[in-house]
């Protein structure tokens, strides 16, 4: 197993590799992510971890960006490549592949977002 020093790294992009991702081109846009950051020399500041299921199934696939806290769905080799060009390089997010977005009141969804609610973590008693 490897060790890494990720002392400097700037972003960590979890890449869901889950079964219904995997199924809707995981792996491509695992490979399409790192592979532009190889392209653009970010290695240094990029760190990719491909993950077990992110409870986003019908976003699948879904990638998502660290420290601004960006959920991306439907991740295509070229949404792949606009999140490490844009996001990673450029500091902007990719507003229309938006699931959730991370604000001081915690994870929400971008005004205007067409994916699912979801169901709710917690339940109210009452």
């Amino acid at each position: 197993m490897t060790t890494w020093n990720l002392n400097g790294t700037k972003h960590h992009v979890l890449i869901c590799n889950g079964s219904s991702c995997m199924r809707k081109g995981g792996e491509e846009a695992t490979q399409a992510i790192r592979n532009k950051v190889t392209e653009l020399n970010l290695d240094e500041a990029v760190h990719t971890t491909r993950t077990r299921c992110n409870g986003r199934c019908k976003d699948a696939p879904v990638a998502i960006v660290y420290p601004s806290g960006d959920w991306y769905k439907q991740v295509t080799e070229n949404v792949a490549h606009r999140i490490v060009e844009e996001h990673l390089a450029g500091g902007c997010s990719i507003k229309e592949s938006l699931i959730y977005e991370y604000d001081q009141q915690g994870f929400v969804s971008p005004e205007n977002s067409d994916s699912i609610e979801g169901i709710d973590k917690v339940k109210s008693n009452v």
